[in-house]
């Protein structure tokens, strides 16, 4: 049974009604963002609390997934991993209708993606990627850098309802978007290691570890981890940019698989992969990635 909500779904679609499935930390305010272009949202989440959520920033909030899609012709999945969304997609394979399109916006392994679109494109059903990049702040903002994997016609088609999250841009066909969120989570984690390495030996010889990054942040060894993280998550000790450890782990294996399958060099990325998946069996389960900074130091100590 849909929760109550503040305005019928179908009125306030506008430019349609999209099913959400997957209303976490990024789901929900993607979802939010949809709303607030004008759509109506049908959602569901396997816990209570972001569909009521849902329901109460005007989307309409349901029982199951199945009943998410029910009538809807475009579908977002934003889930953890792709053995996740093969389960969601059998699970709601019956209730898709020909000429629906899926978009999986998890980061999920390219290989599974093109066996999910083979498999639905016998039932006329298009099944694309679109993973995300920027975080839960630019989720709020809309301002996520989105990764597609499509035909080309379709993703102009869907450009309008994508903008809505952030600036899409095309890798190619569908598994390009999954295989460029992996690569790049796989240079975030690496980047991210090696700052909290070299900030480390720093503090040690007794930099202000601060200054140091202020000092990179102008010279050639800057990236993400010191434009970003290290200011916003791991000086101040807050360590919740809102990505999970053991997601980006996930990622870098997902990359390394990857490399592997076309014949690419993994020892950078498996020394890489090695350090983050000792840190994400000593940190706790929900530890943000950005703890690896503290792994580190401690770890060292």
């Amino acid at each position: 049974m849909a929760e109550p909500v503040p305005q019928d779904a179908e009125s306030a679609a506008g430019a349609g009604v999209i099913a959400f499935i997957g209303l976490g930390k990024m789901g929900m305010p993607m979802a939010s963002c949809l709303i607030g272009g004008g759509h109506g949202v049908v959602g569901f989440d396997v816990s209570q609390a972001p569909r009521q959520k849902l329901a109460a920033a005007g989307g309409t909030a349901v029982a199951t997934p199945a009943e998410a899609v029910t009538g809807a012709r475009t579908v977002i999945l934003m889930l953890p991993d792709s053995r996740t969304v093969e389960a969601v997609v059998d699970d709601i394979g019956d209730s898709l209708a020909a000429g629906t399109t899926v978009i999986d916006m998890s980061s999920s392994e390219p290989t599974s993606t093109r066996r999910l679109a083979d498999l639905l494109a016998a039932r006329d059903i298009r099944f694309i990627d679109a993973p995300v990049s920027g975080g839960v702040i630019r989720a709020v903002d809309g301002s996520l850098t989105i990764m597609v994997g499509a035909p080309e016609e379709e993703f102009e088609r869907l450009l309008p309802v994508l903008s809505l999250m952030g600036t899409p841009q095309r890798a190619g066909e569908v598994g390009a978007g999954h295989a460029a969120k992996a690569i790049n989570n796989l240079l975030s984690a690496t980047h991210l290691l090696i700052t909290a390495e070299g900030i480390e030996a720093g503090r040690r010889f007794g930099l202000d570890p601060a200054l140091l990054i202020d000092i990179v942040n102008t010279s050639s060894g800057r990236s993400g981890s010191t434009e970003t993280k290290y200011p916003k998550f791991v000086l101040p000790e807050t360590f919740d940019s809102g990505f999970g450890l053991r997601l980006l782990v996930k990622d870098m294996r997902i990359a390394a698989s990857l490399a592997r399958e076309v014949g690419s060099s993994t020892e950078l990325t498996d020394a890489a992969i090695e350090q983050w998946a000792a840190a994400a069996e000593e940190l706790q389960a929900d530890a943000d990635h950005t703890e690896i900074a503290r792994w580190m130091s401690a770890r060292h100590g």
